[in-house]
């Protein structure tokens, strides 16, 4: 299920943007960037629509992934 970024309290979007970007093995190529770049970067591309937030109703868990990414999940359930 998706949900729209702007439903979330800013607290709850933040913690879920900070975990997503601090996840181990999360690449970002040959430049550092901070977290607050990264959070930034994530926010900046959920705005776009580039990025969704995606909840599993079953696992009870909550991600994000690209847009492509979730239009081909949609498409195969």
């Amino acid at each position: 299920m998706r949900i729209p970024h702007d439903q979330l309290s800013a607290e709850a979007l933040q913690g879920l943007i900070e975990e997503f970007v601090t996840r181990e093995g999360t690449d970002y190529g040959e430049g550092d960037y901070s977290l607050v770049d990264k959070v930034d970067h994530v926010r900046e591309q959920l705005k776009q629509g580039k990025v969704v937030i995606c909840f599993d109703s079953y696992l009870q868990t909550c991600t994000l992934m690209t847009k492509k990414q979730f239009d081909e999940f949609e498409s195969q359930s």
